[in-house]
């Protein structure tokens, strides 16, 4: 669905969400990659892309730190996710040419049709206003750094296959 820098925007975003006071608390590039167990450069670039994007301010020095530039319910995932993704609005099928567009669809047409529209409704009608609540009226409580879940939760990212028993070289 979307790439590494993606996703780590949303963390950032939705760690700031959580938070969210009007903008007055503000919380470092490395107080949020500990929080989020992500690499401290790399939340510090995507800060400065979040921050040149008007999604966040950044303010240096001592009691400085970053926060959402505007109310949570007025950021998207669609806005975190034009900043590091193209969507493709080609209409090229994964069967490539001559198969599918020439004639009949073809067998996955109408169901990546609805993917796509599935994934476009979730980026436009989910704003990071659900991570504030979450946290502020819910009562989710941030996991402890270095607790690991007893089962691996599913992931919404493409996976590699595995190389070894049956994968292909």
């Amino acid at each position: 669905m979307y790439g590494k820098q993606t996703e780590t925007a949303i963390a950032i975003l939705s760690r700031l969400a959580e938070i969210w006071d009007g903008g007055k608390t503000r919380v470092s590039a490395s107080d949020i990659a500990e929080q989020r167990g992500l690499p401290k450069a790399m939340v510090a670039k995507i800060l400065s892309t979040l921050s040149l994007t008007g999604l966040v301010n950044g303010s240096p020095g001592p009691g400085g730190g970053y926060a959402l530039a505007r109310d949570p319910k007025l950021i998207s995932l669609r806005h975190a996710y034009e900043i590091f993704e193209r969507e493709d609005e080609s209409a090229n099928c994964p069967f490539g040419g001559g198969v599918c567009g020439v004639g009949d669809p073809c067998a996955l047409h109408d169901r990546l049709k609805m993917m796509q529209a599935a994934v476009r409704k979730l980026l436009d009608d989910t704003s990071f206003d659900i991570f504030r609540k979450a946290v502020q009226e819910g009562g989710l409580k941030p996991v402890a750094r270095g607790v690991r879940p007893e089962a691996p939760r599913e992931t919404f990212r493409a996976t590699l296959p595995r190389r070894g028993r049956g994968a292909a070289r």
